[in-house]
């Protein structure tokens, strides 16, 4: 049996390492003398390459997915915040015309009162317009402890709408020129042309035209297209000259016996919010 010599293995070891070192060496030298790479390391980095790409693959499609998921999230978000924006603006939108269409009727119903100075008078505002009684009535937020009373005369904008019908402590219900009821008190009338005034009474409503009618009209004057209608007075329900429209058409009546007004109202019908109640004569006594 051969003995072991540890002194024969440690010098073969130093060889091996001489050898490595100097390949070593000498591969380095050549590289640095030629840039190019020899078949072997070529080999090397393409494999190296290869199983890099191989190994980091899912790594980039998952932090690309990941991305592509926030960007998707992110623009939702965007877009909801979008249409908020949007749907604040028409909201905004949608109250600024209703603003401007409130001031605009403000304005109208300054203008009449400030023609109305020779009347005790009281401004309220339409609190109930049912859609199934729009033609016929309306109820306003001033009632008897304002001074209201019944069969006054109710205006808006520029002219003629109505008159008070029932009243309560602090709303009254006022019934409307448009209105087809039969039994309400009609408004005497007067119709100023340039040979003098006609007189009858406004009882009838066109809706398809949105024109007032008068009838039983007195006189034989000849009333034309841009006459003046105003209240007469007559009667004691209302006061006189309050302004009411101007004349469309003069025709017979379907029995030929008298003639038929069609008026063309000052007041816009059917968009009222504000009100103009006519109490009385300045300085007429109770």
């Amino acid at each position: 049996m051969r003995k072991f010599n540890p002194n024969k293995n440690i010098i073969i070891l130093l060889i091996v390492v001489i050898i490595v070192v100097a390949t070593v060496s000498i591969t380095a030298a050549n590289r640095a003398k030629d840039s190019g790479t020899n078949f072997v390391q070529s080999a090397i980095n393409d494999t190296v390459s290869a199983v890099d790409k191989v190994i980091t693959a899912p790594g980039r499609w998952l932090t690309g997915g990941v991305q592509s998921v926030s960007n998707l999230v992110n623009t939702y978000q965007e877009n909801e915040q979008l249409k908020n924006e949007v749907d604040q603006y028409d909201e905004v939108k949608q109250q600024t015309k209703n603003q401007a269409q409130e001031i605009e009727h403000l304005k109208a119903e300054l203008e009449l009162n400030q023609t109305l100075t020779s009347y005790q008078k009281v401004t309220a505002n339409v609190i109930t317009r049912s859609p199934d009684t729009w033609q016929d009535m309306l109820i306003v937020d001033k009632g008897s402890s304002d001074g209201v009373e019944g069969n006054m005369a109710v205006m808006s904008q520029k002219g003629l709408i109505g008159r008070v019908m029932e009243v309560n402590a602090h709303s009254s219900k006022i019934q409307l020129l448009t209105s087809d009821n039969k039994n309400s008190n009609h408004f005497p009338v007067k119709i100023s042309s340039n040979k003098g005034n006609s007189f009858g009474v406004l009882n009838n409503y066109n809706v398809k035209e949105q024109q007032l009618i008068a009838s039983e009209i007195t006189g034989d004057q000849d009333i034309k297209e841009g006459d003046v209608v105003q209240t007469s007075g007559l009667g004691g329900n209302s006061p006189a000259d309050l302004p009411i429209g101007t004349v469309v058409k003069v025709k017979p009546d379907s029995y030929g016996l008298n003639r038929e007004v069609y008026i063309k109202p000052y007041a816009q019908m059917y968009d009222i919010s504000v009100v103009t109640i006519v109490q009385r004569m300045a300085g007429a006594t109770e």
